[in-house]
């Protein structure tokens, strides 16, 4: 086992290190920490609480990852933090464990980016190859799905889901569920609004003409026809229902409970 640990940082002896784990000068581990192999943590960064941190990740100066919540409800001591493999926290990144009253866990997935100043809040559920930049916020019990982006600035409100290869522009703020495969950007003021499918990220990422046509038709039948949504839902449903991003599609927005952004 080989590990490089500072000696000036604080590492508990009931925290478990695994190898080729680096921790820079003045960093803390707490006594409830699992790091994982090859895990980099940088200088004067916090890691503490029921927190594991999956392997390969790298964790930069100045982080706080898997602190007590914000919630005033919350008094410590029982949430869980669970971070896969791959993934990067940059400077002053702040990651709340769960909580008792909503499920007593926040989890994120593998090859996620987290840049300066984002914010993840108690019990979240982030997926796979996510991208959080610069200050971008998450309020508490939000979910993330596989391949998302937030542009900087970007202000979440608590219990909102995300769709997977959903790209949302900086600055913008929703309180409402935003759908998958859809680009959305802030109109004259900061609240969000759906401008389309997310063309050119479904193409990058591999879809096919095939696919990126039936949601741009299903698009046109939700947000564009001026119909109820339920008889919208069940239009796009009989024209592209046999395509899988549309069965996708129309499978979370009917799950939603906050409502849609539409």
């Amino acid at each position: 086992m080989s590990q490089r640990i500072h000696e000036t940082a604080i590492v508990s002896k009931d925290a478990a290190i695994g190898q080729e784990v680096e921790i820079g000068p003045y960093s803390i581990i707490g006594e409830g920490v699992t790091l994982k192999d090859n895990v980099k943590v940088g200088p004067h960064a916090v890691i503490e609480g029921d927190t594991v941190i999956g392997e390969g990740c790298r964790i930069f100066q100045f982080a706080s990852i898997g602190s007590m919540s914000q919630d005033l409800k919350d008094t410590g001591g029982e949430g869980k933090l669970v971070v896969g493999s791959g993934n990067t926290f940059r400077e002053f990144v702040t990651i709340n464990c769960g909580t008792p009253d909503g499920g007593g866990m926040t989890t994120i997935g593998d090859n996620c980016f987290f840049m300066a100043y984002a914010h993840v809040a108690h019990d979240c559920r982030i997926g796979n190859f996510v991208v959080m930049a610069n200050v971008a916020t998450l309020a508490g019990h939000v979910t993330v799905e596989d391949f998302a982006g937030l542009g900087g600035l970007v202000a979440v409100h608590q219990f909102v889901k995300i769709g997977e290869h959903t790209f949302i522009g900086g600055g913008s703020m929703t309180s409402m569920d935003i759908a998958p495969y859809m680009k959305v950007s802030h109109g004259k003021g900061a609240r969000a609004k759906v401008m389309g499918p997310n063309v050119i990220g479904l193409d990058r990422r591999g879809f096919t003409k095939e696919s990126i046509t039936a949601i741009k038709g299903a698009y046109k039948i939700i947000w564009r026809s001026n119909k109820m949504l339920n008889e919208a839902l069940k239009e796009a449903e009989g024209e592209f229902g046999e395509v899988a991003e549309v069965k996708h599609l129309i499978d979370f927005i009917r799950s939603s409970e906050r409502g849609l952004l539409r």
